[in-house]
């Protein structure tokens, strides 16, 4: 499905150039201004975003990895883990190594078809992370609120429909959005940014976007505030069950197997919603600032979260580390 994606993507954007090429539209390709105004700083920030980053691919590939080993760790909740630390891991790699290249200098022009590639795919794995968000949270609510039904409900054909449906909304929005974009005609070619998001790409059409900018913002809430509400819908009925068990002891049971995901919910949803869902603005380090929490900072929260929160996986690393060492 993504090849038959990123084959429309190129003939789309083959048309359009040609178009532009007709109506006397020079630009043809882009250069990040990136952290530009950091002069004194981008040592300091390279090597910080680096070890971040180093580490955050570290804990995912660790933790990935212990999950595919320990049986004990094949359930629908570990399952869905899996799949949102790799959508993580390629999430990041599509934005935090062009960061890393203008920090040092090595700041690349990128082609109008690299940079609706680039877009194409921080759009679907940006979306596809907030509905595996989603479906985790209905696999919480599954667990606590009809747990003698849970392996019937949860079982690997529903898995397998949940993140297949995650991922399709993703690409069908991206699509959509590339769309929309490049049909616009660019009169210049500095991106104000690290890497090709739809507001700085936008910003440099000689076009009136204001349609864009609607349909931008319609998409970017439904695609925010759709599985967040879901989100909370689950976590009302979790809630609502966790108060009706009698014993504190498994009220508190109860709450642990939602806290990692909820705290990991609150940032991702959070941040998003701080980054697309506000008011265009003419301040362009807040709108970078803003941009590095969720494509550095918020990647690494998951494999932490799930690591230092959650007994079974840490559990589980010490069995697959003994079991190595004695091997």
């Amino acid at each position: 499905m993504y090849s038959g994606c990123l084959a429309y993507v190129s003939s789309f954007l083959t048309c359009n150039l040609s178009m532009k090429a007709e109506n006397h539209t020079v630009v043809s390709e882009f250069v990040f201004q990136g952290f530009s105004s950091f002069h004194e700083h981008k040592l300091t920030l390279f090597v910080v975003f680096l070890t971040l980053y180093l580490f955050t691919l570290a804990s995912n590939v660790t933790i990935v990895t212990t999950i595919s080993i320990d049986r004990r760790l094949h359930t629908p909740m570990y399952f869905f883990f899996t799949v949102l630390s790799t959508s993580e891991t390629l999430y990041t790699l599509v934005t935090v190594p062009w960061v890393l290249c203008n920090l040092i200098g090595l700041n690349q022009p990128i082609s109008l078809a690299g940079c609706a590639t680039q877009m194409f795919f921080f759009i679907t794995l940006a979306i596809n992370n907030c509905f595996l968000l989603t479906a985790m949270g209905y696999d919480r609510y599954v667990a606590i609120c009809h747990p003698l039904r849970y392996r019937v409900i949860m079982n690997k054909r529903v898995c397998a429909q949940l993140v297949w449906g995650a991922c399709s909304v993703g690409l069908l929005v991206a699509v959509i959005q590339i769309s929309s974009v490049f049909r616009l005609p660019f009169c210049d070619r500095e991106v104000a940014h690290y890497f090709c998001d739809i507001r700085p790409v936008m910003k440099l059409s000689c076009a009136d976007t204001a349609v864009h900018d609607i349909i931008n913002f319609i998409i970017s809430s439904l695609v925010i505030v759709v599985p967040m509400g879901l989100v909370l819908i689950s976590y009302i009925f979790i809630i609502s069950t966790i108060f009706k068990i009698a014993s504190a002891e498994g009220r508190k049971k109860a709450f642990a197997t939602c806290a990692s995901h909820l705290t990991v919910v609150i940032v991702h949803y959070g941040c998003a919603s701080i980054a697309y869902l506000r008011p265009k603005s003419d301040m362009r380090d807040q709108d970078q600032l803003i941009s590095v929490t969720y494509t550095v900072f918020t990647p690494l929260l998951n494999p932490v979260v799930y690591t230092l929160r959650n007994k079974e996986v840490k559990d589980a690393l010490h069995r697959v580390i003994g079991r190595n060492c004695l091997a």
